[in-house]
């Protein structure tokens, strides 16, 4: 019976989980701005290639 109370005490006290999915968000966030910023960066660069390139004789 004690191994049972002691287990459910370490479950309750125990963060590493909550911790683990904070990085998992925070992982998460920054590999979509990282997206939206290649995707927005990219098209410019694309749109500047091709202005160059129809300028060019």
């Amino acid at each position: 019976m004690s191994t049972i109370v002691r287990n459910t005490k370490r479950l309750l006290t125990d963060d590493d989980g909550a911790t683990l999915m904070e990085y998992g968000m925070l992982t998460l966030l920054i590999t979509v701005l990282s997206i939206v910023a290649v995707k927005s960066i990219g098209q410019k660069v694309s749109t500047g290639f091709s202005t160059v390139n129809t300028q060019l004789p």
